[in-house]
């Protein structure tokens, strides 16, 4: 499968759920994962070379493509791989734009605040022109960072629910301190020790959600 995470709107979470997703496929499928960063900030690299020099290995491939380029090299190299992710997104652009056009599916992290909900106007109008061209692909939402208490999270999925072309999930990832420390040190929520049962439950979940697999750990 080719799994894009993006978003116009940046701050949103994408390129930790990159990693995390492209390292659990890695972990849990023993899949041959090609991560590819697609943004011009070049944020999954950096976590790639810090996790190569802490952990000595990444378990999967990364490289950065842009534009067009990421297009055409994503064709060529699909079948070289049993899954790709590709970050990219914090704005329009070209190379959000020619990721929607060969991606499987799509998935758009929105932490529930205002400016994050009136970003979606922009994304839905990017997927409607890209089914154009790629009409098969599967775009959802996914409130991220969500917020352990309050109206907050209830009120951004109510606001979110009638987005046109674009399926909000019914799971959440909460705004929990064990992704950022993980990522501090080179790793995957799965990969900490001790884990937060909480984190891996919601990553999991989600995991099954977009690839219709049952995980076990």
């Amino acid at each position: 499968m080719i799994l894009t995470v993006g978003n116009t709107k940046g701050g949103v979470g994408k390129t930790t759920l990159a990693v995390n997703i492209a390292i659990a496929r890695s972990i849990l499928r023993s899949s041959d994962v090609l991560l590819i960063d697609g943004d011009e900030q070049k944020t999954a690299l950096t976590f790639t070379e810090l996790r190569s020099s802490q952990l000595g290995t990444t378990g999967y491939t990364a490289v950065s493509l842009s534009g067009a380029a990421l297009r055409t090299q994503v064709r060529q190299l699909a079948p070289k791989y049993t899954d790709i992710v590709i970050d990219v997104g914090g704005r329009d652009t070209g190379s959000l734009r020619a990721a929607l056009t060969v991606t499987n599916t799509l998935i758009i992290p929105v932490q529930p605040r205002s400016f994050d909900i009136w970003a979606m106007d922009q994304m839905a109008d990017l997927v409607r022109e890209a089914r154009e061209i790629n009409p098969e692909m599967r775009a959802v939402m996914i409130l991220n960072a969500a917020d352990a208490q309050g109206h907050d999270n209830q009120d951004a999925a109510e606001a979110l629910q009638d987005t046109e072309g674009i399926e909000l999930l019914e799971i959440s990832i909460g705004r929990r301190k064990a992704f950022p420390n993980a990522a501090s040190a080179g790793k995957a929520i799965l990969e900490q020790s001790p884990k937060d049962p909480k984190a891996v439950e919601e990553l999991t979940a989600l995991l099954q959600v977009i690839y219709s697999e049952k995980i076990e750990e």
